[in-house]
């Protein structure tokens, strides 16, 4: 994709030219061993055979503790994570950093249930945000609530069923976690992005972000909700909760995303029998996604807003209000974000060209993270065009490397 757009005066209002297409700065940072090792993977991974059986052997190899983690660390988990530890995953953040593309740090783990656990993931992600604070390169950390609470739990908050006493000091628990790390994101400068979870479990999630906003939001965005735009309400829900933060006086923050569960949502629907959460195609999707970049740009005094996406026409949708509305290309209220390993074409492109833009990068034990790799490979399989338009980019490098 590429437009030519008039900038900003702040660039003397002279003609530049945005593209997406542009092979040479999407892989400079790769050497032509990695380019050819990415060509590679992505072609297995557009193989939907090999992708549904990989999917479900590998978990079930790693549960039997069979040898398989180099097989894995060295292929899938090499691509879309930054490490194991925090200190592996800084070559790559410090890498990414060299082209002016910042780092959302995560770490990666799911599927946990016990309270030390969630004790033990708490800590992870204080360290994590002690060690990324001398770091201007990481703004961002991710968690994942489910990280730090049972889903069972979140499901009776959810259904509105009365807590018994010992659910509602668990409860309390969580909150006391999410305090913690949330005012350590608060007191290191950085800023914490609540991922989305599945739509019967989102509204404790939606609540407790909204508490952790009124406490640490008003100065600067620290606490980011994600808006999952596949389902139907959620662009009435982003409108809602900017009157909540204009009435509160605080500053929503909010990373959009289309959304990662469509399957499981659909899936559950029609076996519980009620209407389906999920936008009935994907234009509709694409319309509310476009709609609420829409909404947060031209609100965006009061809105901090992260575009989390691989969508070529969201993201230059975006970048092109900041230039027509001769706004500066790095706003401090408006960044961009790309999965680590996907999307090269856009993320340093727009990182070229001045604006804020991030790279999502999970680190962990590679055992831990598989749950998260699974589900990228699913997702790239089912998006449709995605992996043909990612082979394109890299054999169109490679061969502009072979001239």
């Amino acid at each position: 994709m590429i437009l030519y757009l008039p900038t900003s005066a702040y660039l003397q209002n002279q003609i530049i030219m945005l593209s997406f297409d542009n092979t040479e700065n999407a892989f400079a940072y790769k050497t032509d061993k990695e380019l050819r090792k990415s060509n590679f993977l992505f072609k297995l991974i557009n193989n939907n055979v090999l992708v549904n059986i990989g999917t479900r052997l590998t978990p079930i190899a790693f549960n039997l503790r069979l040898p398989i983690k180099s097989i894995v660390k060295t292929t899938i988990y090499d691509h879309f994570c930054g490490g194991e530890t925090l200190n592996e995953s800084l070559q790559v953040i410090k890498k990414l950093s060299k082209f002016n593309v910042g780092t959302i740090l995560d770490y990666g783990v799911e599927g946990k249930q016990s309270d030390a656990d969630f004790d033990h993931a708490t800590d992870e992600f204080v360290t994590a945000i002690k060690f990324s604070g001398p770091e201007k390169s990481i703004p961002f950390l991710s968690l994942k609530v489910t990280g730090i609470a049972r889903f069972y739990l979140l499901e009776k908050l959810a259904d509105n069923e009365k807590l018994s006493e010992s659910e509602t000091v668990e409860w309390n628990r969580v909150k006391g976690r999410m305090h913690r790390i949330c005012k350590c994101a608060h007191d290191n400068g950085k800023s914490m992005m609540i991922d989305a979870e599945e739509s019967w479990i989102q509204k404790p999630v939606d609540d407790l972000v909204e508490e952790m906003s009124q406490f640490y939001n008003k100065e600067r965005a620290v606490v980011y909700n994600t808006i999952q735009h596949y389902c139907h309400d959620r662009l009435a829900f982003l409108k809602s909760s900017l009157e909540k933060a204009k009435r509160d006086n605080y500053l929503l923050a909010v990373k959009l995303v289309r959304g990662a569960y469509m399957e499981k949502e659909r899936a559950r629907a029609l076996k519980m029998n009620y209407q389906s959460p999920i936008n009935s195609d994907k234009t509709a999707t694409d319309n509310d996604y476009n709609s609420g970049v829409e909404f947060c740009l031209q609100n965006i005094n009061s809105i901090s807003v992260c575009v989390a996406s691989h969508n070529e026409k969201s993201n230059m949708l975006a970048a092109k209000y900041l230039i027509d509305n001769n706004m500066p290309h790095n706003h401090s209220h408006v960044h961009f974000s790309q999965l680590l390993g996907m999307s090269d074409h856009i993320t340093f492109n727009l990182a070229k060209d001045g604006f804020n833009v991030t790279k999502y990068v999970p680190y962990g034990p590679v055992k831990d993270v598989v749950p998260y790799l699974m589900r990228r490979a699913q997702e790239n399989t089912s998006v449709s065009g995605q992996m043909g338009r990612e082979l394109s980019l890299l054999k169109k490098e490679l061969a502009r490397r072979k001239k």
